[in-house]
């Protein structure tokens, strides 16, 4: 399972799940932009850095790594990318460093040569079996809790999370929280179809709404004329979208947002 690109698709789609997960007021959310950061020669990536959205100084960068496998140099490099992307960018607010992992187990432990870092407070580490309850007070921690729980697990955790999710105030949020539980479902439950995984967790009565459909439209409309670009066929598109074919033809003959613009 990529666990990397379900926490990116997590922290992008609802940002304040990873604020919540570092024991930050939710709220916090709104004042950060979240992004993927590759750093020039050598060549690194950051699983996700939450960005200050302006200039303030009073909030830090958090920079976050997510680990599921055993990693003897993981700090090594996750230090290595922070302190490259300083040099790079040379931002004026302090940085936080938050390296999530699968169990405790899995934490190499700071190298010794790091300590600083570790009496400064500047690196928070955060062990996803050992969430406990809070993961059940809260929809975002939920989904988190979600991602890393066994099938069976997470079969009993879904109808929880969809309860939680129908109490939300805003149908786009409710949408979005819709649209990672099929995500990561889909990524846990390899033998199952995506129609399969809606009926089971009951996410076909929520995906009725009259907003949804029309975002659905929308974003169908958007992303069949650039497969096919692409060279992919519309039988191809059909199966992949679970869509008529016809469906698809009359989705390539619509003018995109951008083109009616």
């Amino acid at each position: 399972m990529q666990t990397d690109s379900l926490f990116y698709k997590l922290f992008q789609k609802l940002p304040r799940s990873f604020f919540e997960l570092i024991g930050q007021p939710p709220g916090e959310a709104e004042a950060y932009q979240f992004t993927s950061v590759e750093i020039k020669q050598p060549t690194f990536r950051i699983d996700g850095v939450f960005k200050p959205a302006d200039d303030r100084l009073n909030r830090p960068i958090y920079f976050i790594e997510v680990q599921f496998q055993p990693k003897s140099d993981f700090y090594w490099r996750f230090f290595a990318e922070i302190f490259l992307y300083l040099e790079q960018e040379k931002p004026a607010q302090d940085w936080q460093a938050v390296a999530v992992f699968f169990r405790r187990s899995l934490d190499p432990g700071v190298p010794e040569q790091y300590r600083g870092l570790l009496a400064s407070q500047q690196v928070t580490r955060i062990y996803l079996d050992e969430l406990g309850e809070a993961a059940d007070r809260s929809v975002s921690l939920g989904l988190v809790q979600f991602i890393v729980d066994p099938e069976a697990t997470a079969r009993q955790r879904a109808p929880r999370l969809i309860q939680q999710a129908q109490q939300l105030e805003g149908e786009a949020l409710r949408r979005d929280i819709i649209e990672l539980m099929e995500t990561i479902a889909v990524y846990k439950f390899t033998k199952l179809s995506r129609k399969e995984i809606e009926e089971m967790f009951q996410l076909s009565d929520l995906k009725q709404t009259r907003f949804y459909q029309e975002v659905w439209e929308e974003t169908v409309s958007e992303i069949v004329p650039r497969l096919l670009a692409q060279g992919v066929s519309v039988e191809q598109i059909a199966r992949a979208l679970e869509l008529d074919v016809e469906a698809v033809r009359q989705a390539a003959q619509k003018p995109s947002a951008a083109e009616s613009e």
